[in-house]
């Protein structure tokens, strides 16, 4: 092939085309790339986009290159665009037109987290003791934790955790608390949601892959164990129970909501007591 073939795309030379784009909200662009391209000809075709999308105004250049098109990522950086993200199946490219300071947002900043709190009717917890971690082999006795997963709930990954790790089946009762931390998980922030669950089973049958033992334990004795005298979220996770335990606390409650302007549903967290007494 020569090198003037190898530079047409469609009958057409790729320094004439715009590359196959969709408008974002925002004044940007959004490039999938889906038909395979010659390196030389995706940086004619990329430099030719440019000055178009100049011309039109256009702000960020958002650039989806799937694996299948891992030979662009090379000559897509030396032109001038920077890793946003990477997905299982694709990596995400982001570039900057105006001179003006970017406005692109940063990746992700957040992994969010669960911990269930499980109490049964005879004032015991459901605790478990972790394979892995920075507790493992410490004996110490926590209550099952888990990162949410893409497009799952906060609710109902606290209910898939806790039968995941002891076969345990839930319903969720309410969120009682939640905290944040910072430089947790490959430099990301964390927000930690600890939910009240009521078990609908009482069996155990734990997870041999992560989990050592899992078992009810009698809520003074986890309350009084080492760590939780030690460690201020252990305290204040009991501390928490225990008023919950005497009534004198309220958490949050789920209620399903619509955005108002996609239509997705979604649930608020709200605190329906203090409503109703607001209310009252």
């Amino acid at each position: 092939m020569s090198e003037d073939q190898a530079h047409m795309v469609n009958g057409h030379k790729t320094g004439e085309e715009v590359l196959p784009f969709e408008e974002d909200d925002y004044g940007g662009v959004i490039v999938e790339m889906k038909t395979p391209m010659d390196p030389k000809c995706f940086i004619a075709t990329l430099r030719y986009s440019f000055t178009q999308w100049r011309l039109q105004g256009k702000k960020g250049v958002w650039l989806n290159l799937p694996l299948t098109h891992v030979n662009l990522v090379e000559p897509a950086v030396k032109e001038g665009f920077r890793y946003h993200h990477a997905e299982p199946t694709y990596l995400m490219l982001v570039y900057w037109i105006p001179t003006a300071e970017s406005t692109i947002p940063l990746n992700a900043s957040h992994r969010v987290r669960v911990g269930a709190v499980v109490l049964n009717p005879n004032q015991e917890i459901l605790v478990v003791q972790e394979k892995h971690g920075t507790l493992r082999g410490s004996g110490v006795w926590k209550i099952p934790t888990g990162v949410v997963d893409e497009g799952e709930e906060i609710f109902t990954a606290a209910i898939r955790e806790v039968k995941e790790e002891t076969g345990i089946d839930t319903e969720f009762l309410e969120i009682l608390a939640f905290c944040q931390y910072h430089e947790s998980f490959f430099a990301k922030s964390d927000l930690f949601f600890i939910c009240l669950l009521r078990p609908t089973s009482f069996d155990i049958q734990k997870q041999d892959l992560e989990i050592e033992a899992a078992q009810w334990m009698r809520f003074e004795d986890s309350a009084s164990q080492h760590i939780t005298q030690e460690n201020e979220l252990f305290k204040e996770i009991h501390r928490i129970c225990s008023m919950k335990m005497e009534k004198s606390y309220t958490g949050f409650y789920t209620k399903p909501i619509t955005t108002f302007f996609d239509d997705k549903l979604g649930y608020l967290y709200w605190n329906k007591q203090e409503m109703s007494n607001h209310i009252s």
